[in-house]
C-alpha cells in the first residue's frame, strides 16, 4: 500500500496511541514497522490473536511480560565472534528467562482454547543450561564470585588485603592521633589516606596524594600501606582479567544459539504487542471487525481515533454501492467522515483494533488513494485546482477494483458549473470501472446525480438550525441541504431581503422540503436504532450479571469446602494434641519408653481421617505449581548460589547449572526462586494442602521448613523430633526463617508443649539468629 495515504491520514498518530500499553523493546519495534496488508487471511490471524488475548486475561487478569530490551544488536554481535558486555549479557538473561516463565505459564493455562498464540508459545525454546550459567550476571550489573572459581578466590583475597589495609590505618590512627588534623580515614584518587598535619608531615612516611586547600594539611598514604594497596591493584588487574575470561565464555556459550535466542525475542515482543492491542481494545472499547467475503463495509458507531470527543456514527458501503456523495455547505465534519472511513480501513488491514461497535464489518483493500486537503504547491507554481487535478489523475490511472478512492471537495477550485460537470463525470468514470469511491462536494447539482444514478447514494451531515451549529451526525441516504436563508434570517438579515432570495431560487424550494423531511425521519429512525441500542446494552448488562452471580456461588461453594476441610483438619489436630497429653501422662507414670509413645502416636494418628483433595483443580494446580521442572531457577541453599536445572537425573535428584559450574542436586538441596512460584505474575490464593510428612531415611539433625506451608510444616517438625528421639539425639536444629513469623510462632508452641523437649532457643547470630531454633532433646 501507499505510503502517501498513510501520512495524508496521520497513521503514525494512531500508531503512537498504543505505546503507553507496550512493556518491550521488541514490541515497540514491530509497531514502529507496522504497515497495512492486503491478505485477508494473514489479516484474520491477527484478530483471532487479540480475541485469544482476551481469553487469557479472562483466565489470568494480570498477565504480564515486563520489560525487556531489544537483544537484536546483541545477537549481531555474538554472530560476528564479539564478545558482549555485562548489559548486553543481562539482556539476553531475561530473555530466557521470560522464555521460561512463559512456557510454565503456557504449560500451567486451563479453560482456555487457543490457536494462533499456540503457534507461539510453542515455538519458545528453553536454554535452561545457558539460563543457568547466566546467573553468575547479576541484575546489578556484575558478576557474582561463584562465576568461577578463579574469581572467588581472587576477590576473597582482594578483601583480605582491603581488611589488613583498614587494620593498618586503624593502628595508625591509634598510635599517632596527635599527628593528624582529623581522627578518619580519607580517601585520595582510590586510594585509602590519612589526614596529617602539615607540621608533622615527616613524622608519618608515606606518599603524599593531596594537599588541602589551606595547606594545613596533608593527605598521606602510609608506607605500611602503600605495598599492600599495590597488591590490591595487582588483583583488581587480575579480577577485571578474569571477568574479561568469563565473559569471553559466556558469549561463546550463547553463540551456537543466537538464532534461537532471536526468535525467543520475537515471540515474547510479538506477544507484547498483541497484548498491547487488547489493552487498547478494552481502554477505548474498541473491537476487533469482521472481514467481508466481498466488497461491503458496515461500521457500528465508528469514531475517529484522533479526535477528543468524537461523534459516532454508523456508514454501510453495501457491496453493490459503488460511490457515496456527500453534499451540503462546507460545515459539518464532511471532510472527518472520509479520514474516519480510510484510517478505520487501515487499522483493520494492519492488524489493530477499530473504535467501533462489535458487529463491524471492513473489507480489504490493496490500495487506498485520497485527496484531501489543499494540494496547492508553490515550488511548481500550480494554483489549487491544478494540483488537485494533477493529484487526481494520477489516482485514476493508479486505481483498480481492488482499491479505495476518497475524494474531498471533488472539482472544486475553478468555475461551479464546470466543476460539477467535472466532479460527475469523474463519478461515471469511477462507477463504470466499479471502483469504490466517497467523495464531499458542495455543488447542488450532485445531489441529483446520486438521487438518479444507480449504485451511486447521498448523503450529508445533520446541522441544527436552532443553535446554528453543526452536530457531525452523518446522515446516509438523505442529500444535504443549504441553510443559508435560516441561517440569515436567524442572524438578523432583512426579512425582505430573504424572501427576494428565496424568490429568486424558488425552483429549489420544493427540493429542500424534500431532504428536510427525510432528515427527520432518518433523526426518527436513528433514535429508535438508538432506544433498540440501549435495550440490546441492557440485556448484555444483565447476563453479565448472571454470570458474575454463577461465579460468585461457584467461588463461595469453593470457599465453604476449604473451610469445612480446615474444621477438620482442626478436629485432627485436636485429637492428635489430646493424645500427646495423653501419651505423656503414660509414660510419666510409667515409664515408657520414647519408641513406645512414638508408635502409639503412629497408631493414633492412623485413625485420623485423611482429607481427600485430588478432585480438586486448585488444589492440583497449586502442588503442580511447587514441582520443580526444567528451567525453573534455583537458590543452593548451603552456598546461597543461584542456577537454573538443566536436566532431571532420577526422582527427585537434578542436574543443574550454576554459573559456569554443572551442579548435581536432590531437591531438599536447593529451593526454587521466589519467581518461580508464580510465573504468570497472578495474585492466587493461599490454597491448604493435606500431605503425608517425608522423612528420609537416615537420621537427621537439622530440619528446614522455609518456603513449607504451615500444616505441612507442623506435620514434618513432628515427624522430624520423633526420629530424633528414636535416635537418641541429644540436640537438633530447626530452620524456619523470619520472614512472616507464622512457621516460626508455631515451631515455639509445638516445642513449648513437646515434654520430650527440654530446653529451646534461638541460635546463635552467626548462625542463623532468629531464623534458626536449637532444641535439646532428653
Amino acid at each position: 500500500m501507499n505510503t502517501r495515504i498513510l501520512e495524508q491520514l496521520a497513521f503514525e498518530k494512531v500508531k503512537d496511541l498504543f505505546v503507553p500499553y507496550l512493556q518491550t523493546e521488541q514490541g515497540l519495534a514491530e509497531l514502529e514497522d507496522l504497515m497495512p496488508l492486503t491478505k485477508a487471511d494473514k489479516i484474520k490471524e491477527q484478530f483471532i490473536e487479540i480475541e485469544e488475548m482476551a481469553a487469557l486475561f479472562v483466565e489470568n487478569s494480570s498477565f504480564s511480560l515486563g520489560s525487556l530490551r531489544s537483544v537484536s544488536e546483541s545477537v549481531r554481535r555474538l554472530e560476528l565472534d564479539a564478545d558482549l558486555n555485562i548489559n548486553e549479557l543481562l539482556a539476553i538473561k531475561k530473555v530466557l528467562t521470560l522464555t521460561a516463565d512463559m512456557g510454565r505459564f503456557y504449560q500451567e493455562l486451563e479453560n482456555v482454547h487457543l490457536l494462533a498464540l499456540k503457534r507461539l508459545f510453542e515455538n519458545l525454546v528453553g536454554l535452561p543450561s545457558l539460563q543457568g550459567s547466566l546467573q553468575s550476571v547479576n541484575d546489578g550489573g556484575f558478576l557474582e564470585p561463584f562465576a568461577s572459581p578463579e574469581l572467588a578466590k581472587i576477590r576473597r583475597q582482594i578483601a583480605a588485603s582491603q581488611a589488613q589495609v583498614r587494620q593498618v590505618l586503624q593502628d595508625v590512627l591509634k598510635k599517632q592521633a596527635d599527628y593528624l588534623s582529623e581522627t578518619l580515614i580519607a580517601s585520595r584518587h582510590g586510594r585509602s589516606v590519612l589526614p596529617v598535619k602539615n607540621t608533622h608531615r615527616h613524622r608519618i612516611s608515606g606518599v603524599v596524594h593531596d594537599i588541602s586547600s589551606s595547606g594545613n594539611t596533608v593527605y598521606i598514604e602510609p608506607r605500611a600501606v602503600v605495598t599492600l594497596n599495590e597488591d590490591i591493584t595487582q588483583l583488581e588487574a587480575a579480577e577485571r582479567h578474569e571477568v574479561a575470561r568469563i565473559l569471553h565464555e559466556l558469549s561463546k556459550m550463547l553463540r551456537p544459539h543466537a538464532d534461537i535466542i532471536r526468535n525467543n525475542a520475537w515471540i515474547l515482543g510479538h506477544l507484547d504487542f498483541v497484548r498491547a492491542k487488547y489493552l487498547f481494545m478494552r481502554a477505548k472499547k474498541a473491537c476487533v471487525p469482521e472481514i467481508s467475503r466481498d466488497k461491503s463495509i458496515n461500521l457500528i458507531n465508528v469514531c475517529h481515533p484522533l479526535l477528543k470527543d468524537p461523534v459516532a456514527n454508523d456508514l454501510r458501503f453495501s457491496n453493490d454501492l459503488t460511490a457515496i456523495v456527500i453534499t451540503g455547505p462546507n460545515t459539518g465534519g464532511k471532510t472527518i467522515m472520509l479520514k474516519t472511513l480510510g484510517l478505520t480501513q487501515i487499522m483493520a488491514q494492519s492488524g489493530l483494533p477499530i473504535l467501533a461497535d462489535k458487529g463491524s464489518k471492513v473489507t480489504v483493500f490493496t490500495q487506498i488513494f485520497a485527496d484531501i486537503g489543499d494540494e496547492q504547491s508553490i515550488e511548481q507554481s500550480l494554483s489549487t485546482f491544478s494540483s488537485h487535478m494533477t493529484h487526481i489523475i494520477a489516482i485514476l490511472e493508479a486505481a483498480d477494483q481492488e482499491s479505495l478512492l476518497l475524494f474531498d471537495e471533488l472539482g472544486a477550485g475553478t468555475d461551479p458549473q464546470e466543476g460539477a460537470s467535472l466532479a460527475m463525470a469523474i463519478l461515471e468514470h469511477l462507477r463504470l470501472s466499479q471502483i469504490k469511491t466517497m467523495a464531499t462536494t458542495h455543488y447542488p447539482e450532485l445531489k441529483a446525480y446520486g438521487i438518479e444514478t444507480p449504485f451511486v447514494e447521498n448523503a450529508s451531515m445533520a446541522f441544527d438550525t436552532k443553535t446554528l451549529s453543526p452536530t457531525y451526525r452523518f446522515m446516509q441516504g438523505v442529500p444535504g441541504r443549504s441553510n443559508a436563508f435560516e441561517i440569515s434570517r436567524r442572524l438578523g438579515l432583512s426579512e425582505v431581503i430573504v424572501s427576494d432570495a428565496q424568490s429568486m431560487t424558488a425552483t429549489d424550494g420544493d427540493v429542500n422540503r424534500i431532504i428536510e423531511e427525510l432528515e427527520k425521519q432518518t433523526l426518527d429512525i436513528r433514535k429508535r436504532l438508538n432506544r433498540i441500542k440501549d435495550v440490546e446494552q441492557e440485556n448484555l448488562k444483565f447476563n453479565r450479571a448472571l454470570k458474575k452471580l454463577y461465579n460468585d456461588f461457584s467461588h463461595e461453594r469453593d470457599r465453604e469446602l476449604a473451610k469445612a476441610h480446615q474444621e477438620a483438619r482442626d478436629i485432627v489436630d485436636l485429637a492428635l494434641a489430646e493424645s500427646d497429653k495423653i501419651l505423656k501422662n503414660l509414660h510419666s507414670k510409667a515409664e515408657l519408653k520414647p519408641h513406645q509413645i512414638i508408635e502409639a502416636k503412629a497408631d493414633l494418628k492412623q485413625l485420623a481421617p485423611t482429607v481427600d483433595l485430588s478432585k480438586n483443580k486448585v488444589l492440583k494446580k497449586a502442588k503442580k505449581q511447587r514441582a520443580p521442572r526444567v528451567g525453573d531457577d534455583i537458590v543452593v541453599t548451603a552456598y546461597g548460589q543461584r542456577g537454573t536445572l538443566i536436566r532431571q537425573v532420577k526422582d527427585k535428584t537434578w542436574e543443574a547449572q550454576v554459573g559456569l559450574i554443572k551442579m548435581t542436586l536432590t531437591e531438599d538441596e536447593f529451593n526454587l526462586s521466589k519467581r518461580q512460584e508464580d510465573p504468570s505474575k497472578a495474585k492466587r490464593k493461599p490454597v491448604s494442602v493435606v500431605k503425608k510428612a517425608q522423612v528420609s531415611g537416615g537420621p537427621r539433625a537439622r530440619l528446614d521448613l522455609r518456603g513449607k506451608r504451615y500444616e505441612e510444616a507442623m506435620q514434618e517438625l513432628d515427624a522430624f523430633i520423633d526420629q530424633a528421639l528414636l535416635n537418641n539425639m541429644a540436640q537438633v536444629d530447626i530452620v524456619h526463617g523470619i520472614g512472616t513469623g507464622v512457621i516460626r510462632e508455631g515451631v515455639t508452641k509445638y516445642l513449648r508443649r513437646n515434654k520430650q523437649v527440654k530446653a529451646f532457643a534461638y541460635a546463635p547470630q552467626n548462625a542463623g539468629g532468629s531464623g534458626c531454633t536449637i532444641a535439646t532433646l532428653g
